[in-house]
């Protein structure tokens, strides 16, 4: 016989690349032998499909359904024998049942018809669901959308039979990062969601209906979802789409059908009872505030105001809630676990299966938290243990007895103030800038003279070692206090940080021009047009956009700096310097905000309602920071300890990075005040500087940002040697510092004050806020 020259052989990759057909089946074939056409069909499906593996075990199914009829009698082997042989009566026991073809897996299977298979599979059912109680749940037609969680939910419910149909919307197909969750092998992947759980309810139970929608539930087939065939009975929404997550629920709500959610965290429940509360708010009135029409329309940024009440920023467990802070960083989505989805499916298919029997009525979002209900009850070694603060507030008689120390005696020339006069002045003072806001200051008026007191119950930080940001806040109030002074025709003198008691900061007597005494050095007027600012000045945090400043207006804040003896300013305008510098700040405030201590300092300086920051009327105010949703919801997330802790346990965070980069990214300019060295003679006059720099700069409509921390941290490294910084962080910080030096390579001993970026940016709209006069003043 000759070769047939026209076959050739297909090389391994062509035959590798060769994949089964007919993905989209999910449908079973019955072949009932009884009846001859399906008799010839089957005889047809194994001559023609030879792979079809056959598995009839349809003895032992009849033996466990005499078993079944018998509940009271123990029947031994032969019994069992007998009683299948008098059940089967003269059919042969190829003819008995029903022949299941599944197309899928070429598989045919030898069962009971459905009333004795539904017998026989919920027997152990019995009394949890009752006889009458299946029969009653048959009947259901149950929706599900969304199958990542939503498979376990099908699956249970088809276990237990609590539907005779299931609708199944997912535009999705299996991927192999599903598979960690998701009951699947291997040999699916790429397989539609919604097919494949079709599949596996048919290989459970071929007798319930599966309605699979393939591109997933839309507006255009949700009217066939919910009613084609007969309206639902009870809707599970799992599905990701904010849009959908609505617009199901406005259906469901129309047509007074349940919905039943599963969070997949802390085992959270979510029911709404549709059905007997047709005007119930949707998800119990959490997003009533937003306009759902609009959500379509929305960029994924603009659907998170939508997303948090969903979910439940407080409520959920603090692995997510770091979680969704690493999201995009070091993972691409949210994690979910299969014992929770495993979970989810139980307490779901429970609530589904009560709500059908009318044996649960009510509305609400539950949780079965299994870490809180199995967990240890002493957990106090988890948490952070912030060392005790020594600190108290400033008291009057500690003031007196610190001016009465002072040894400072009066003089005949001064002026004695006015009530009005020093309100006038400390108002002003008080307007000045402070770390974090915290507004570190006490005033007292004794005899005639005034005095800054630093109360250091309000500023204690990590950032301010050895009370250097405090120093920088209370010389930038005294800046204030004494531009004001001027601008009422008044003299002062300053004297500051007196003997004795280091919270005694300065003391500030008052003259009128004609009586001031020629050899009394008395404050100059090198920057007096600067008191017109002082209520105007403000931190802008808007990003913006990068535009340069005019060199002339550089100029003016650097002289402005420079009239306060030995302060100099250095700016970074360069783009490549400029995002240098931003990856050092971007790190710092990263290791800030993973610190034990500078994450509680910066959840105590954040005023998280506007409610909070009117009480308080200090700290940060956070409608005046510029975030976009996502960075909202990564404060939110970051307020949490155990958050942290997850972060540093996971080497991450880098995405506190991001705010302060996009930040310095827009910057026209960042500079840094200096001064002849470091201590606190020093940190004061440069919180002077700084202040002239920051009136001059908002006078001339330029926006101005602080974003120190680096400096601060660096002050702590070196100063302190590192005090309160375990080694790692010390070793980064060294290394930025390194790259820091070769922005600004200033020779030692000059002390880096305070840094700052300048922008052109919009007007912000909120103002933080100043504490009440009386709270910060005494008058004596």
């Amino acid at each position: 016989m000759m070769k047939d020259e026209s076959v050739e052989k297909q090389s391994l990759p062509d035959l590798l690349r060769k994949q089964e057909k007919g993905t989209t089946v999910y449908h079973p074939v019955f072949y009932r032998l009884n009846n001859l056409a399906d008799k010839n069909k089957l005889e047809t499906l194994l001559q023609s499909s030879p792979s079809v593996t056959i598995h009839d075990e349809l003895i032992s199914q009849l033996q466990e359904l005499i078993k079944t009829k018998n509940p009271k009698v123990r029947l031994s082997t032969t019994e069992l024998d007998n009683g299948v042989v008098a059940h089967l009566g003269m059919v042969p026991p190829e003819e008995y049942g029903v022949w299941v073809y599944y197309p899928w897996s070429h598989k045919l299977i030898h069962l009971l018809d459905e009333e004795e298979f539904i017998e026989v599979r919920t027997n152990r059912n019995q009394y949890k669901i009752t006889v009458a109680e299946r029969d009653q749940l048959g009947k259901l037609k149950i929706g599900v959308v969304g199958l990542s969680v939503g498979r376990t939910i099908a699956i249970t419910l088809a276990m237990e039979r609590g539907f005779g149909e299931i609708r199944l919307a997912d535009f999705d197909l299996l991927e192999l990062t599903n598979l960690n969750r998701i009951q699947a092998g291997v040999y699916q992947l790429g397989l539609s969601k919604a097919i494949s759980a079709a599949r596996e309810i048919a290989e459970i139970d071929p007798f319930l209906k599966c309605v699979c929608f393939t591109e997933g539930l839309t507006e255009e087939n949700m009217a066939r979802f919910f009613q084609e065939g007969g309206k639902l009975n009870i809707l599970v929404e799992e599905c990701d789409g904010l849009d959908i997550k609505i617009r199901c629920r406005q259906m469901a709500k129309a047509l007074q059908i349940p919905v039943v959610m599963q969070l997949n965290d802390r085992g959270m429940l979510d029911v709404e009872r549709f059905d007997l509360e047709p005007e119930r708010a949707l998800l119990h009135g959490l997003i009533d505030h937003l306009d759902v029409s609009r959500i379509k329309d929305l960029t994924n940024e603009q659907k998170i105001p939508y997303l948090l009440p969903m979910i439940g920023t407080e409520t959920i467990s603090s692995k997510l809630k770091a979680s969704m802070i690493e999201v995009g960083q070091s993972i691409s989505s949210w994690p979910q676990l299969a014992s929770s989805v495993v979970l989810g499916g139980a307490l779901t298919a429970d609530v589904c299966r009560r709500i059908a029997l009318d044996q649960y009525h009510e509305s609400g979002r539950y949780f079965v938290d299994f870490e809180d209900l199995v967990g240890d009850k002493n957990n106090a070694s988890l948490q952070n243990h912030i060392p005790a603060d020594t600190e108290r507030e400033l008291t009057e008689l500690e003031m007196q007895e610190m001016i009465d120390c002072s040894g400072v005696q009066p003089d005949k020339n001064q002026l004695a103030l006015t009530q009005e006069q020093i309100i006038d002045l400390v108002s002003a003072a008080i307007a000045a800038p402070s770390g974090g806001n915290a507004q570190p200051w006490k005033w007292f008026v004794s005899g005639n003279n005034l005095f800054l007191f630093h109360d250091r119950i309000r500023s204690v930080s990590l950032l301010d070692y050895a009370d250097t940001a405090s120093h920088i806040g209370l010389g930038a109030a005294t800046e204030n206090l004494i531009l004001k002074a001027h601008s009422m025709n008044l003299e002062v003198f300053l004297k500051h940080f007196l003997p004795g008691k280091d919270k005694l900061v300065a003391m500030f007597r008052f003259y009128s021009k004609d009586k001031t005494p020629q050899d009394l050095p008395v404050e100059p007027h090198a920057v007096d047009d600067l008191a017109s600012v002082i209520f105007l000045r403000s931190t802008n945090r808007k990003i913006g956009t990068r535009k340069p400043i005019d060199e002339q207006i550089l100029k003016e804040i650097r002289d402005a700096v420079r009239t306060i003896p030995g302060a100099g300013l250095h700016f970074l305008q360069k783009p490549d310097d400029l995002e240098r510098c931003g990856e050092i700040i971007a790190s710092v405030e990263r290791i800030r905000l993973l610190h034990t201590v500078g994450h509680t300092n910066f959840v105590n300086e954040i005023r998280w309602t506007r409610e909070e920051a009117e009480r308080t009327r200090d700290g940060v105010d956070l409608e005046t920071v510029d975030l976009t949703p996502s960075e909202h919801i990564g404060f939110l997330m970051a307020r949490h300890n155990d958050v942290i802790k997850h972060l540093n346990n996971w080497k991450g965070g880098r995405a506190f990075e991001n705010l302060a980069r996009k930040s310095v990214a827009a910057a026209s300019c960042l500079g840094l005040v200096t001064m002849p060295s470091y201590g606190p003679e020093f940190f004061f006059q440069g919180g002077r500087a700084v202040q002239r720099a920051w009136l001059t700069a908002n006078k001339r409509r330029i926006s101005f940002q602080p974003v120190s921390p680096c400096t601060f941290f660096f002050s702590r490294l070196i100063q302190g040697k590192g005090a309160g910084l375990n080694p790692e962080t010390q070793m980064e910080l060294k290394k930025l510092r390194t790259s820091f030096e070769t922005l600004f390579p200033l020779p030692p001993p000059v002390g880096e004050i305070f840094l700052f970026r300048l922008s052109l940016a919009d007007q912000m709209e909120i103002k933080s806020l100043r504490r009440l006069l009386e709270d910060v003043l005494v008058i004596k």
